[in-house]
Order: structure tokens, then sequence, then C-alpha cells
């Protein structure tokens, strides 16, 4: 059996019922196999970046998953695919978002699956939720650099 490891989650939507469309996520992430939720961020809504569209609300989950990273990946697809989620051009508002931010301290590019998510350090919408659970991620001059990004926790 594989050991856990630790991983970071960013949840987002912005169509139908976000708020409810992220609790829902995080169930759907608890009840998989080999994948136990660890802390759940609050929820905070975010204006949409290099998109259009409602606001988002937006949530950081910290897993304990003995799955590897790519069938991590192919189960949180499966999670949007579940919630409805289309995927018609690049940054479309959506039902549901899952992005794999962290898996363990692993360093993963492929055509698939890049790890660290390579946009995360510039994101408030994943930096304030992490800091919330996970503090010693995130550095004051991390939130500083995206601290004119408007956030609300809800």
């Amino acid at each position: 059996m594989r050991p856990d490891v630790t991983t970071y989650v960013a949840l987002g939507a912005n169509l139908g019922d976000a708020a409810q469309a992220l609790r829902d996520a995080f169930a759907a992430l608890a009840g998989v196999p080999g994948v136990r939720l660890v802390k759940a961020s609050s929820l905070y809504r975010t204006a949409p970046i290099e998109s259009s569209g409602p606001d988002y609300i937006n949530a950081v989950a910290e897993i304990a998953t003995t799955l590897t990273a790519p069938d991590l990946l192919a189960t949180l697809q499966t999670i949007e695919h579940g919630a409805g989620r289309e995927r018609p051009y690049r940054n479309a508002p959506r039902t549901l978002d899952l992005d794999l931010l962290l898996y363990g301290s692993a360093s993963i590019d492929s055509e698939t699956l890049t790890v660290p998510h390579p946009r995360m350090w510039e994101r408030a919408f994943v930096l304030v939720p992490l800091h919330e659970i996970a503090p010693g991620l995130v550095t004051v001059e991390m939130r500083q650099a995206v601290s004119e990004q408007a956030i609300q926790r809800v």
C-alpha cells in the first residue's frame, strides 16, 4: 500500500449555486477511496480573472491520498464532470473547477499535469484559502504580491 501524500486542491465555481457546488465537491472528495479530506478552507468570493461571468466562489482543500498524481487528476476531472463541467473555451465560466495545486513535494511537468500549479502563486483566490489551512506554505511576501486582488470570505 502506498503511503499518504499531502495534497492541496483548489475549488472554484461561478455558475449555478456555486457555494453548494463547492460543499458538494468537498463531500465528493471525502468519499473517494484512497482520499481523506484533512481540512477545508472557508469559502471566498472573487471576481473573475482573465474571464467573464458572475463572481467565483473559491476554496482550498487539504487531502491525504494514496492515489498517484495522474489518478488523483482523473478523479478530480470525474467530480467536475459529475457537476456538469464543460470546457467550451479557456477560462470559461464553470459549474465546478478542481485544480491540483501541490502533490507532496513533487514537481511534475507532463502533457496533462503541472505541479505545483503554474499560476497558483499569482492568485489571491488560491493563496488566501491556502494560507487559512496551511499557513506555512504561504509567505507574507506571497500574500502581498496578490493583495490588490479583491477577495471576501463568505
